[in-house]
């Protein structure tokens, strides 16, 4: 039962016993309780509902902050742990770029530059190797 409610209640069970209102004494202290009561409840209700807002609005703008401290934050260490130390790095012939080469490229055995697209596929042979068997 909310606080309206019960000043509701409280306020029938006073127009109940009847009580002169204009020319007692009681009866007048006891309307003008009741009409304070109710705005009190009235003021009551309004803040708990702005109350409730302004949590909602609260929790919209954690979120966006937790946005924001993931971009500002965590980016340098997603990178470290995405990568491990299981990486190297190359430069794209065609436009400059430096490329990451993780497991995954290898496996794939090709890699693709992000900033100008083009496909290189992956030599994993070793360049001493290739130099011994010149040699011989």
């Amino acid at each position: 039962m909310t606080i309206s409610e019960k000043v509701a209640y409280l306020k029938g069970l006073a127009e109940g016993l009847n009580l002169d209102t204009e020319k007692s004494k009681e009866g007048k202290l006891i309307s003008v309780m009741i009409g304070i009561l109710e705005e009190l409840a009235m003021s009551v209700e309004d803040l708990e509902e702005n109350a409730l807002n302004l949590g909602e609005e609260i929790d919209v703008l954690s979120d966006d902050l937790a946005d924001v401290e993931d971009v500002v934050f965590d980016e340098d260490e997603d990178d470290e742990e995405d990568y491990d130390d299981d990486w190297f790095e190359v430069e794209c012939p065609t436009c400059g770029e430096t490329l990451v080469i993780d497991d995954e490229a290898l496996a794939d055995g090709e890699v693709e530059c992000p900033k100008c697209g083009s496909r290189y596929a992956m030599d994993l042979s070793d360049d001493e190797e290739e130099e011994g068997e010149d040699e011989e």
